[in-house]
């Protein structure tokens, strides 16, 4: 529930209840936000009208609503749904985890798929999947573990002499091209028809995806979205520097590291669901601060913008090139270029 406040100094506020929360929340972020809802309302019905077997949003709305023929409800509820609620879920905890990441190092280049987090989880995967089982828990755990194994190979290697962001990037990268080198070893030794499936897979792909998988990978999310949510006011008092933050009963190291461990945990629940996916979270979060005007990340903003990229970026794959191609290539493809640009902007901003 919302009730007006006071304008704040040149920003309109509004403050945001819900229960016992009281958070001031600008007018303007609050509008960003509805308009991200709206855009991904569009794309979802895109989404589930687009194919081989066409809709119309009309048709999709009515098959939705339980309506329509059997065979437009069969096309929507149970071909494509999943797919749509994959891409926005999984966008969703990308765009979360690249926030908190991004705020917790204080640098816009931190994302988990930089620092090598998304090829970690996919390397406890395939170890689960070659050594364990295929089943949705055993990957879902492999998942998690090469998440949390490589977070802490990437603490320990850039703790030394206090933690850098900038250092912590490089090292990620080292990590991550190591674990990708890795992951393509892995698959020339396995067998085939299992290498082709990851392989597949571990670009990014939200093929085949199926309500069973992602309901489990949300399941596990949740709580840690919560966490997260809960963490936003001890986030704000950690950007005012670690001083004053400890100075309002604040601790850093704790809040920091709580932090990362939320981060991983989503970003190992999304890998399960469509593989390691690549620079949704790097730019979610600068997008959503870039057009809500904002001084930090906001966590609800980068998620919903972590959807709509990457339900966009599905469509793209799916309807917009000549051959239908994993999603993962055309965040690649896009996020690459992005990723230089950021780059440059760091180099120039430091020297």
């Amino acid at each position: 529930m919302t009730a007006p406040a006071a304008s704040g100094v040149g920003y309109r506020r509004v403050l945001l209840r819900i229960g016992p929360l009281r958070m001031p929340v600008r007018a303007r972020s609050i509008v960003v936000g509805l308009a991200a809802v709206a855009a991904l309302c569009v794309l979802g019905v895109l989404a589930l009208g687009l194919g081989t077997y066409p809709l119309t949003p009309p048709e999709v709305i009515r098959a939705l609503t339980g309506g329509g023929g059997a065979m437009d409800r069969t096309v929507v509820l149970d071909w494509r749904l999943p797919r749509a609620l994959a891409a926005i879920t999984v966008g969703i905890l990308l765009g979360i985890a690249g926030a908190l990441f991004q705020t917790v190092t204080r640098n816009p280049l931190a994302s988990p798929d930089v620092l090598g987090l998304s090829n970690g989880a996919f390397t406890g995967m395939l170890l689960a999947l070659v050594f364990v089982s295929s089943s949705g828990s055993a990957l879902i755990a492999g998942s998690l573990l090469g998440g949390f194994v490589t977070a802490a190979l990437i603490w320990l290697l850039s703790a030394r002499g206090g933690m850098q962001g900038f250092r912590l990037i490089v090292v990620g990268i080292g990590v991550s091209a190591m674990l990708a080198s890795l992951n393509t070893w892995m698959l020339l030794q396995i067998e085939l028809e299992t290498a082709m499936f990851a392989s597949a897979w571990g670009t990014g792909s939200l093929n085949g995806v199926t309500a069973g998988p992602l309901l489990g990978a949300l399941l596990c999310a949740l709580p840690f979205v919560v966490a997260a949510i809960m963490l936003v006011p001890r986030l704000r008092q950690l950007e005012l520097g670690d001083d004053m933050a400890a100075s309002t009963g604040v601790r850093p190291s704790a809040i920091r590291a709580a932090s990362l461990l939320i981060g991983v945990v989503l970003v190992a629940a999304a890998t399960t669901v469509a593989g390691p996916v690549a620079f949704v979270a790097l730019a979610a979060p600068q997008v959503a601060r870039l057009i809500a005007r904002t001084p930090h990340l906001s966590l609800v903003l980068s998620g919903l913008f972590g959807g709509v990229l990457l339900l966009g970026a599905d469509l793209i794959a799916q309807h917009v090139l000549p051959t239908a191609l994993p999603v993962g290539v055309v965040t690649v493809s896009v996020g690459g270029a992005y990723l230089v640009l950021m780059i440059i902007w760091e180099i120039r901003r430091r020297v």
